[in-house]
């Protein structure tokens, strides 16, 4: 037999009963989560009451108010955009001034390594060219530059 079932029903009850600290924690998250409750009910109340109020002031002044709403959006937009591309330039900045500094911003190595991919490449189509040209000048006899 387990050590639970010898024990008598009381003491079993008592060992798998809630602590005073867990009931209070229990206790204080019911109270609040009560109160917020009732908090978001007056919320949705007042804001239904306030849209039932306002309706017909803003049925009077749309003809004003939504012009006036896309035009604070566009402008809104467009400081947003600008301010974007103002840190994003100056994060480039920050990137070569750091890249030319000697500091290995992050990607640097990608960006050597595509350099030097690019010179070998144009070194590579470079030499048909001055060899094509060393070939016609022996031909013709005429001396290039």
């Amino acid at each position: 037999m387990s050590s639970d079932q010898q024990k008598p029903t009381s003491q079993r009850l008592q060992d798998s009963s809630p602590s005073s600290g867990q009931a209070m924690r229990f206790l204080t998250a019911a109270t609040i989560g009560g109160i917020l409750l009732g908090l978001s009910g007056l919320t949705l109340t007042g804001t239904v009451v306030a849209l039932i109020i306002a309706t017909p002031v803003l049925v009077l002044f749309s003809p004003i108010l939504i012009p006036a709403g896309i035009v604070l959006f566009l402008v809104t937009a467009g400081f947003l955009f600008a301010g974007g591309c103002g840190v994003v330039a100056l994060a480039a900045l920050l990137w070569i001034y750091n890249y030319v500094a000697g500091r290995h911003p992050p990607g640097s190595d990608q960006l050597d390594y595509a350099r030097m991919t690019i010179a070998n490449k144009a070194r590579d189509a470079k030499e048909p060219v001055k060899e094509g040209e060393t070939q016609v000048q022996q031909e013709t006899g005429v001396q290039g530059s």
